[in-house]
């Protein structure tokens, strides 16, 4: 089980989305906990260490740390502002 933190920066993401999507990412975020490689998650490329998952439009960035056995929610955008 790792142990699973958000950013500032994400919070802030998450509190500026609707109730329904928030409750979606919300979730995602909690599985991430069991499985933090989950069906369909990406390496981004152009960023060392970082993964993403996708919940409908919205991209979740985060950082796992295998051996403190915790992820690091990054970022939660809209894909159109997820890449930028």
């Amino acid at each position: 089980m790792f142990k699973v933190s958000i950013t500032n920066r994400a919070e802030k993401d998450l509190k500026r989305l609707e109730r329904s999507t928030k409750n979606r990412v919300i979730t995602s975020i909690s599985s991430l906990a069991e499985e933090p490689r989950p069906a369909g998650c990406r390496k981004i490329q152009s960023e060392e260490g970082v993964w993403r998952i996708r919940v409908g439009d919205w991209r979740i960035a985060y950082i796992i740390d295998v051996l403190n056995q915790e992820i690091t929610i990054i970022r939660i955008a809209h894909r159109r502002e997820f890449y930028d």
